[in-house]
């Protein structure tokens, strides 16, 4: 896991913290400064927690220890990101509404265009142009992303598929090959049933490509290649339901990487594409 983004990484992880991290988690993010400028003995004393506590806390959201976390937290505070997000009242109004939904989706953007490393990104790119077969899979929600993967990928001439039942799911993955990629798209990283498409997409050679929160999980853990996304959950939306615009980016920050490096081979297949999609008009 990448070694920046503290502020990222607690919020993609809240949900899961036992109370004692929430506490430690709310001072961090109340509190940047106290954190910088403070020991790990100031704040567990501040806290009244056991300095291992704190030291936990750190390795918890992905870093080697408190001055790792600090030197992180340190960037972001001297350059923070723009907290756009409002809270949705009770008494606002329809626009007003709409505002805050839509700035909280650019918040959901601009957050995980921060996280995406550009190594990883260039692997999956690479791998995808390379590949003989994709396969797209997700559950929910996160199915939703993988059609709509599907119906972007099937233009680039690369034989694709995408597959909503589970045991569909587990059947296709067990016929990939060393010279296919699998794309298992799921918000919390911890859905059993792509966990086990995962496993046997693994176990038959193929490369996994993981879209998932930036929190650890085991999909991240596990697969070959992992992008991450970032969001927040507010009152009346949840942040698997935010997510979604952020996969849905990847996935077209991917497609557009793809086409631009086979533009000339797409062409005869978005020739056949529209061709077969005139039929459908009057």
């Amino acid at each position: 896991m990448i070694q920046t983004h503290c502020i990222a990484r607690i919020k993609s992880s809240y949900s899961d913290f036992s109370d004692k991290e929430k506490k430690i988690a709310d001072y961090i993010m109340n509190s940047p400064n106290n954190i910088i400028h403070s020991t790990i003995n100031q704040v567990a004393e501040d806290l009244g927690v056991a300095e291992a506590t704190v030291f936990r806390f750190c390795k918890r959201i992905g870093f080697k220890g408190y001055q790792a976390m600090k030197i992180a937290l340190a960037s972001e505070v001297v350059s923070p990101m723009n907290n756009i997000h409002e809270k949705i009242q009770v008494g606002d109004d329809e626009k007003a509404v709409a505002e805050k939904v839509f700035k909280s989706n650019i918040r959901t953007l601009e957050e995980t265009l921060r996280v995406i490393e550009q190594e990883s990104f260039k692997k999956a790119v690479d791998a995808i142009l390379n590949a003989d077969k994709i396969a797209f899979y997700g559950n929910g929600g996160s199915g939703a992303v993988a059609d709509d993967a599907h119906h972007k990928f099937i233009r680039t001439g690369i034989q694709t598929a995408t597959y909503s039942d589970s045991h569909l799911q587990v059947m296709s993955a067990s016929l990939l090959s060393k010279n296919d990629v699998a794309i298992l798209i799921s918000h919390s990283g911890s859905n059993l049933d792509m966990l086990q498409v995962l496993n046997v997409a693994k176990e038959a050679g193929a490369t996994t490509v993981a879209i998932t929160t930036l929190a650890k999980s085991p999909l991240s853990q596990g697969a070959d290649i992992t992008l991450y996304t970032v969001s927040d959950e507010t009152e009346y939306r949840s942040e698997a339901l935010s997510s979604r615009l952020a996969q849905l980016s990847i996935i077209d920050a991917l497609y557009v990487n793809v086409s631009i490096a086979r533009k000339e081979l797409m062409q005869e297949s978005l020739n056949k594409i529209r061709n077969a999609i005139s039929l459908k008009r009057f």
